[in-house]
């Protein structure tokens, strides 16, 4: 073998994901709500890029480009990409038209007041109508703190802005006195003001002294009653008659005192969270039909995306130089695509949630009881799809039924054998311990619940019956028994 340079022929293959299509692939995963805010970004940057909506004049010059538009007018535009169209749906020939009129698609499931809005109103704003809300706790105990000065009133702030989003003090008053530089006497006078703010047992330093505060400040801490909270630790147990006798109370008493600490807020702080629960939109409606299901985007919020050719063809009219006019065909070509995209998006989702509602017929007609084990490959291999596309069109999004708003991927997941042999879903093994449990009259063991589900076709063993009764955060039958013996 010679030693030197030489020449040599290597054939490969290589799949490239080109720009547009990981475009294509990222719109698959975002929800309505997430994609609205890609598209603003996206007008923002395009020029020929319009949101239909924003202007209220019906007539102006926007309409949407198909594959043909100004394909024959020059070399600039340049053709778009082959290909990726069929990586993603299979139908890059489709040649359904795209400049459909979403308004009057939007009415099938909005109201004409939710399409169509007025920008005059009738009415003028009533200020007197607005009320002062706190954002945080901090803030909430800062204002009630308002009209306290000193040292005390300004260690009892310190306090106030210490405290944890529960609304416990977790900082020792050792420490806020060394910070601080103040006599512990008066950090503990400051703690005792903050005690006494609104919402009562806020500045606790242990759920003994939450509730101890709450008891206070409801007229309730007598002697009994702060012998129960002092001994917590035997309530968690079900020790009744222990507590009957530390407590000095007959059965009824404790069941009432037992009662009034289960009023109490062991949190009281949560209530001021600033981390509230994001609304969640549904992206797609199941309506009953005579002839089964329907499955409709949810027009709502789905973004409506216009290319302005009318601005195009003025632009490209006017005078330009070789720059400007690519960065116009570019603008074009990119506007074009994106518009497709979306299309192919809307129809990737349906087809998708069809074979979910195909596949989960009895969930929709007789409910949680009825799902079936369900996986991404089965959907997948049934509409001639990849397994990764399937699962980035169920990320993130929800649809509504008659039943609810579930997440498309609480539909998959394992299960257990039935006896009607298609299995049954873990959701709905996990509904049926629960309805045994709400309806127990005598508690029952785990291995009794095993030989109930049996009866009702789920095949389970004792050990799958403790793994989904943990994961409900259900406890076992002594828990059970004990906060029953507790409830009386």
């Amino acid at each position: 073998m010679g030693l030197g340079p030489s020449l040599s022929i290597r054939q490969s293959q290589q799949l490239v994901l080109t720009p547009q299509l990981r475009q294509a692939i990222q719109l698959l995963q975002l929800s309505n709500m997430e994609l609205e805010t890609f598209l603003a970004e996206e007008i923002s940057k395009n020029p020929l890029l319009e949101a239909r909506g924003e202007e209220g004049d019906e007539q102006q010059a926007a309409e949407f480009v198909t594959d043909d538009s100004d394909g024959g007018e020059g070399g600039e535009d340049g053709p778009e990409d082959p290909g990726a169209d069929n990586l993603i749906m299979g139908h890059a020939d489709d040649d359904r038209p795209l400049d459909r009129d979403w308004t009057s698609e939007a009415l099938e499931t909005d109201s004409f007041s939710d399409v169509v809005t007025s920008s005059v109103s009738d009415e003028a704003f009533d200020f007197e109508r607005v009320e002062y809300a706190a954002t945080s706790l901090a803030e909430h105990l800062l204002d009630q703190l308002h009209g306290i000065g000193g040292d005390v009133g300004n260690l009892a702030r310190v306090i106030a802005e210490a405290l944890d989003e529960t609304g416990y003090l977790t900082v020792p008053l050792e420490q806020i006195a060394e910070l601080t530089g103040a006599p512990p006497p008066l950090v503990e006078q400051a703690l005792a003001i903050v005690q006494d703010l609104d919402p009562a047992g806020i500045g606790a330093r242990s759920l003994a002294e939450c509730l101890a505060l709450q008891a206070k400040a409801a007229d309730r801490y007598d002697p009994a009653m702060a012998r129960l909270i002092d001994n917590l630790d035997l309530l968690s147990k079900g020790r009744t008659n222990d507590l009957k006798r530390i407590c000095g109370v007959d059965d009824e008493d404790l069941a009432d005192m037992i009662r009034e600490l289960r009023a109490y807020d062991p949190k009281p702080g949560c209530q001021f969270s600033v981390s509230a629960a994001e609304d969640v939109a549904p992206d797609v409606f199941i309506r009953r039909t005579r002839g089964g299901y329907a499955v409709e985007l949810n027009q709502s919020t789905l973004p409506r995306l216009l290319v302005n050719r009318r601005y195009y063809q003025e632009l490209k009219s006017g005078p330009q130089d070789k720059t400007s006019r690519a960065w116009l065909s570019e603008c074009l070509q990119s506007a074009s695509w994106l518009v497709k995209a979306l299309d192919q998006r809307a129809r990737t989702i349906v087809k998708v949630v069809s074979e979910i509602v195909k596949r989960q017929q009895g969930f929709f007609d007789r409910g949680v009881s009825a799902l079936k084990p369900m996986t991404l490959r089965e959907i997948a291999d049934a509409i001639g799809m990849h397994e990764s596309t399937v699962s980035r069109v169920t990320s993130n999004k929800y649809l509504l039924c008659d039943r609810g708003l579930f997440e498309l991927k609480y539909f998959f997941g394992s299960g257990v054998q039935s006896s009607e042999g298609d299995g049954a879903a873990a959701e709905a093994v996990k509904a049926a311990i629960k309805q045994l449990i709400d309806q127990e009259t005598e508690i029952l063991s785990d291995d009794a619940i095993a030989a109930l589900l049996k009866q009702k076709g789920f095949d389970c063993a004792r050990r799958t019956v403790v793994k989904y009764r943990e994961s409900m955060g259900i406890g076992s039958s002594i828990q059970r028994r004990r906060m029953r013996k507790i409830a009386g």
